[in-house]
């Protein structure tokens, strides 16, 4: 008979520590599973991944301000995503704007030159991008299409579906802290509880570094978090981070970090981006959209809706 156990897997991608963690009883389906969920995690970084000159976004990226590019339909069901959510959020969410990474030196904690900002912001705009549902076009040379706001996550569902597919229900995908629970614990003695995540607190607390901000018990869906905390610098005592408002160009200052948690990790990253750039609007909007979330200001105050 076989006999339940929990089977860890720790891999590395999209520059980020991943883990599969799953309970179950047939080891090798658990072990096959995971084998092809790391594969389908791989096979989306290299499609998409912008830092591949051999992926499908550069050479699109490439061909900015020439001739349109055919896109798959798994590519087409993205493009349509990104447009849908930069009209949910008021062209905030856009995936032209990775563009303006190339004004931003955060390494050398260097401000953008003014000239620089300008010409990049003239490249940025969704209502620059030809897109019928099976060709797209950038209209300017130099636009660019940037999937990292929603990429990890899209890899985060795409590698819970895989498992999914093998039988398998109790199940966590972790890529980079972007987590998708397809059910609660398996085991017998731990009836059926849900997975305890650790919300990390964006600055050093009394508490020490590996006190959680909050304990999430979470049975099914997606959690993903943003944050200023990743890429930053400092300036008389004025954090500066990697998440850019597209209208401007400037880093958000209004909160640390924003978590939810929604039906799966797309939703759940895409809507946290979201919530950085709507700044102290973010809790009502976040209300509008149904979903549990946990931010925390940037003063330090947290705050959180009635489910979290």
């Amino acid at each position: 008979m076989n006999r339940w156990r929990t089977l860890r897997f720790d891999f590395s991608a999209m520059a980020s520590p991943c883990s599969l963690q799953m309970d179950g009883c047939d080891e090798p389906v658990m072990r096959r599973a995971a084998a092809e969920a790391i594969a389908e995690v791989q096979r989306i970084e290299h499609k998409f991944s912008r830092y591949r000159p051999d992926s499908l976004i550069s050479r699109i990226n490439q061909s900015a301000g020439r001739e349109a590019v055919a896109v798959d339909a798994e590519t087409g069901g993205l493009l349509n995503f990104a447009q849908q959510l930069w009209t949910l959020s008021d062209g905030l969410f856009d995936i032209t704007s990775g563009v303006l990474r190339h004004a931003w030196d955060f390494k050398r904690a260097q401000f953008p030159q003014p000239e620089k900002l300008q010409s990049l912001l003239a490249k940025v705009g969704w209502q620059h991008v030809a897109w019928d549902g099976e060709q797209v076009r950038l209209a300017q040379a130099g636009m660019e299409l940037d999937f990292g706001g929603f990429g990890k996550e899209y890899a985060t569902d795409r590698a819970a579906a895989v498992l999914q597919q093998h039988g398998l229900v109790h199940a966590l995908v972790n890529l980079g802290g972007d987590l998708h629970a397809l059910g609660p614990r398996g085991l017998p003695e731990l009836n059926g509880a849900a997975w305890h995540i650790d919300i990390t607190p964006p600055r050093p607390t009394a508490d020490g570094p590996d006190a959680p901000l909050a304990l999430l018990p979470l049975a099914r869906g997606g959690l993903a978090t943003s944050g200023d905390y990743e890429r930053f610098f400092i300036h008389e005592g004025q954090r500066y981070c990697h998440v850019l408002n597209p209208t401007t160009g400037w880093p958000v200052s209004h909160w640390q970090s924003v978590s939810v948690l929604a039906a799966n990790t797309s939703t759940a990253g895409a809507l946290t981006t979201i919530a950085m750039l709507k700044g102290a609007d973010a809790p009502a909007w976040l209300d509008t959209q149904g979903v549990r979330y946990l931010a925390v200001q940037h003063d330090g105050q947290v705050l959180h809706n009635a489910a979290f």
